[in-house]
């Protein structure tokens, strides 16, 4: 059990890495009460879950831009200014909403608008933001400072959405954007006292070129293509976040604090489970591990859609949140080993693509399910949906079910290691 605790030193020994820290803490806390603001509006405004999906799903090609786009700054430029830059912006951004939510009429372009635009510069952020990691840390401690970055995500994911219910029912929405633009504003100070953090040589030229390597490794590789397409499966069709304003309203006749407790479920279902994955160093058929991980969240998900009890779906919720850090774990674990070194950037940009832009194609698909079918339909059939997608992939891509490179692959710091990159995958794969 010791190893799993999240080692402090860092904090302790490395003045700029807690800088960074702290003003990620807060801006990671505001962008969970803005999440469910933005949705709860949205869903106010318009009674339809197709418009709160829709919100999210054109957030999908900034991000992605961003997000492949970044990486390649972030591997060229003074990281230290990228992340000034994007604190502005993402702060400019939910400024937007913050105006239009104090309106006597709010709109409903402005979510749009102001949601794509913060997502883009969020995929620029956050490649940046993992490069200068290193860079402020000594090598013997990198492991311990990324679980503490993931420590904070995963609190803020179970505290943000809760706390985002309370806060909106007592100061109101345009507030509770105001409390994330005075995040980002910490953030940006904690940014402007880090050094320069140019790369080393001054950084590798961006380009075409240097995207398609990574594309070109990511399709030789049959496994760790299937690792992308099992995850895409499960977010695009058991994701069912786009319809718990309508859920949290209607079939469990409560409000903003009930809807605040469905989000916040799937993550405490993560960070208990991030707790107890000191088993997985000893599978060795990770391929198989992943799919029943992924079998597990369809089955849980469709299960929730079909409960009209309260406190049953959140704990429906938060064992899918806790087959999905096992399963993210197996599937770092598969990229650490069948990516080479001078690739792990690239493909960690375009792992942070697939993991934040699979939720959002998932709440389109499951606006448009509740549009068709309802709300309770969209869920289990969703859930349903993602169980036979994993069949499918099982059954074309044999690998996934051939491999046995695990067990003795990572050593026990290494297991660490994987567990801290991947269990803040929920909190990366958030809108805003």
């Amino acid at each position: 059990m010791a190893r799993l605790v999240v080692d402090i030193t860092p904090l302790r020994r490395y003045p700029q890495f807690r800088r960074l820290w702290a003003g990620q803490m807060v801006s990671g806390l505001g962008s969970q009460l803005t999440l469910v603001a933005v949705s709860f509006q949205a869903y106010r405004l318009t009674h339809s879950t197709l418009v709160v999906g829709m919100i999210s799903l054109v957030q999908l090609v900034p991000l992605l831009a961003g997000a492949l786009w970044g990486g390649t700054l972030a591997d060229a430029a003074d990281r230290r200014r990228v992340l000034v830059v994007t604190q502005v912006a993402m702060a400019a951004a939910i400024g937007g909403l913050a105006v239009n939510a104090s309106l006597p009429h709010p709109g409903v372009w402005p979510l749009f608008v102001c949601t794509a635009a913060s997502a883009g510069f969020q995929g620029v952020d956050w490649p940046a933001r993992r490069a200068a990691l290193p860079m402020l840390v000594g090598e013997d401690d990198v492991t311990a400072a990324v679980a503490l970055q993931t420590t904070i995500q995963q609190l803020a994911l179970v505290a943000g959405p809760g706390l985002a219910g309370l806060l909106i029912a007592t100061i109101g929405l345009g507030a509770v954007y105001g409390i994330d633009v005075a995040t980002f504003a910490v953030a940006l100070v904690a940014a402007l006292l880090l050094p320069a953090l140019v790369p080393s040589g001054g950084g590798t030229p961006m380009g075409l070129s240097s995207m398609t390597d990574g594309f070109r490794h990511l399709r030789k590789e049959k496994l760790l293509s299937a690792t992308y397409w099992i995850d895409l499966n499960a977010m695009i069709f058991g994701m069912p976040r786009a319809v718990f304003p309508a859920l949290g309203a209607g079939l469990f006749g409560g409000g903003a604090g009930v809807v605040g407790l469905l989000y916040a479920a799937p993550g405490a279902g993560a960070l208990v489970g991030s707790l107890f994955t000191g088993w997985c160093g000893r599978v060795r058929h990770q391929g198989r591990a992943i799919a029943a991980c992924v079998v597990i969240w369809g089955a849980t998900i469709a299960l929730f859609g079909v409960v009209p009890v309260l406190w049953i779906g959140l704990t429906l919720l938060a064992l899918a949140g806790a087959a999905d850090v096992v399963s993210a774990v197996f599937r770092q674990t598969v990229q650490l080993r069948t990516v080479p070194e001078h690739l792990q950037g690239r493909l960690s940009g375009t792992f942070f693509a697939v993991v934040a832009g699979g939720p959002r194609v998932g709440d389109a698909e499951t606006g448009m399910a509740a549009a068709i079918g309802g709300p309770q339909f969209a869920v289990w059939s969703g859930g349903l949906a993602c169980i036979v997608g994993a069949a499918v992939l099982l059954w074309r891509v044999r690998e996934l079910w051939r491999d046995n490179g695990g067990g003795q692959a990572l050593s026990a710091e290494g297991l660490q290691g994987a567990i801290a990159e991947v269990t803040s995958e929920l909190g990366e794969g958030e809108p805003l």
